[in-house]
């Protein structure tokens, strides 16, 4: 079981509890935490987050497949996650990435904001 965390803290469940996160949840939680975090950040974990935040450097017509490239990389060790392909867009607010990612036989999209 995993509680569920909203903003850094954890999430209420409505009657005096904490949330917990269902598998497709606590996936997708992942996902999400492993693509948004540098790579490298953490000492003791060195291979855990991605290199999306290099795309900033690159070249637009490069983004994707480089995505690709950062996406399967940080996926690497879920059991059962394969990356199926992935969009990157310049938005006002920031640059965006949404992952195609194939689990147990579903077609999930999981969207993350790649920089601040």
């Amino acid at each position: 079981m995993s509680l569920l965390l909203k903003n850094r803290d954890y999430a209420a469940d409505g009657s005096g509890g904490v949330a917990v996160v269902r598998d497709g949840e606590a996936l997708v939680g992942e996902v999400l935490f492993r693509l948004t975090a540098r790579r490298g950040s953490f000492p003791f974990l060195p291979r855990l987050g991605s290199r999306m935040d290099q795309l900033r450097r690159a070249k637009p017509s490069d983004w994707e497949s480089l995505a690709l490239q950062y996406a399967v990389e940080a996926l690497e060790g879920l059991d059962g996650v394969s990356v199926a392909g992935i969009r990157v867009s310049r938005e006002q607010d920031g640059l965006w990435a949404a992952a195609e990612l194939l689990w147990q036989g579903e077609r999930l999209t999981v969207t993350a904001r790649l920089e601040e």
